[in-house]
């Protein structure tokens, strides 16, 4: 009960505290240091909200998430995510980006045994607001980027020592809503004029991971490595809507590789390295940028992100926390972002993560052992057949669904008891003898 206060508490003082700093000075001087790193090719694409982080968890550890994927926020870093995902989940975030534009997001995701699939609805909005020359408001509205993402994976070579290699993709369809504009001559509203502006984006996205253990100093069944590779928002934009439909601009399409490590239990650490695509151009395309975090899980029901993201000249840095408690888990994070104000307020992310449970995997697994050690004790008593039924039994068990996984240690022990026996049988024609009796 102790340990559920402090987190709670240490939740609470995170989100409230950071509204204290003043942060100006410090954002002065980053600008300052990383003002060589200006990317010239920067912000030449449309439908930019697709790298805008839905916020929370994702945002703190400096958006470096491609080779982690273990929530339902993967979707925007790496469709094998699904694929590898314990708990069937649902998860709402709201991210208060820049200039009062907010991002919100649902999403949803679930696994069938070794495959993996879910949907994603993402909103982008700022307000919007036309003026006349004399000053008067004459327009007010928002501007809108909407998007929805539906995703399918696969794991493949799934195993009890290595987890496989898992692949996905994910189809995108998205809407940028353009409201309608006046004319400067009477200040009248133009029908039309904003979906002349408006488009539509059509991307898709493809990823792969490889899960796997080494220099792990726990113990643990889920694999403590993850590689990863993906390929995000490849794909092209049509506008014109109003009169004639014509492409748009490249979409942002990025090339990812990342990596996820996790030495202790309670801590994780994940990078990950990107470089922009430009479809129409690709010398024109954006520079190499940089993201890494680090997560530590300080009680059973509180963990606590950094995270720093390098992407031309804007270095952010991130802090947030993650309060998990009966299946829901809350994260809170702050980035401090050169493209916008040092104002804490400006740049706060929240969401709300809720599991409804593993469709039977752990229940199963625990039959698998049970049956594993069953077989072990027969062995251990001379039953040679018995212990082989049963690791059959377990190596059944552990192929099909909801597990769909190669259980290694009952196959080796298995075969190591038919050499067994085959050799003795041997031994027992050449001599004419029969072990039994001794």
């Amino acid at each position: 009960m102790m340990k559920k206060i402090f987190s709670i508490s240490v939740f609470f003082i995170f989100l409230t505290q950071i509204q204290a700093l003043d942060l100006t000075d410090t954002q002065s001087t980053l600008a300052d240091i990383f003002s060589s790193s200006v990317d010239p090719n920067e912000g030449t694409t449309v439908f930019r909200s697709m790298n805008i982080p839905c916020g929370g968890r994702t945002e703190a550890l400096g958006t470096a998430f491609s080779a982690l994927c273990d929530d339902s926020t993967f979707f925007d870093y790496n469709p094998a995510g699904s694929a590898i995902l314990n708990q069937t989940e649902i998860s709402l975030s709201h991210n208060a980006w820049i200039a009062d534009s907010a991002l919100e997001t649902l999403a949803l995701t679930r696994r069938n045994g070794n495959t993996g699939y879910g949907a994603q609805l993402k909103c982008f909005y700022v307000p919007f607001s036309e003026y006349n020359l004399y000053g008067d408001r004459v327009a007010g509205s928002y501007y809108s980027e909407t998007s929805a993402t539906f995703n399918l994976s696969h794991t493949f070579l799934a195993g009890y020592t290595f987890r496989g290699i898992s692949a996905g993709a994910n189809l995108k369809l998205a809407w940028r809503s353009v409201p309608d504009y006046t004319d400067n001559r009477d200040d009248s509203i133009i029908s039309g004029s904003g979906l002349e502006q408006s488009a539509l984006g059509i991307m898709g996205d493809l990823g792969a991971m490889a899960s796997f253990n080494a220099l792990k100093f726990y113990q643990d069944r889920e694999p403590n490595i993850k590689l990863a590779l993906t390929l995000n928002n490849f794909g092209a934009s049509l506008t014109g809507f109003g009169s004639s439909i014509k492409k748009d601009d490249d979409t942002p399409a990025r090339i990812s590789a990342g990596f996820s490590y996790r030495p202790f239990a309670r801590l994780m650490i994940t990078s990950e390295l990107r470089k922009p695509v430009l479809l129409s151009n690709f010398s024109s395309s954006g520079k190499l940028s940089f993201a890494t975090g680090l997560e530590a899980k300080l009680t059973p029901i509180f963990a606590f992100q950094c995270g720093f993201l390098l992407q031309g000249a804007n270095p952010r840095f991130s802090l947030g926390s993650e309060f998990d408690i009966k299946g829901i888990k809350m994260d809170v994070a702050y980035t401090l972002d050169l493209t916008t104000s040092a104002n804490p307020v400006n740049h706060i992310s929240l969401s709300a993560k809720m599991t409804f449970g593993d469709r039977g995997r752990k229940a199963t697994m625990a039959q698998v052992d049970q049956l594993y050690l069953e077989g072990l004790q027969f062995y251990s008593e001379g039953y040679y057949s018995e212990a082989i039924i049963k690791w059959e039994e377990a190596i059944k068990k552990a192929a099909s669904s909801p597990l769909c996984i190669k259980f290694e240690p009952a196959i080796q022990a298995r075969d190591a008891a038919l050499n067994f026996n085959k050799q003795k049988s041997k031994l027992e024609d050449m001599y004419n003898i029969s072990f039994e009796e001794y």
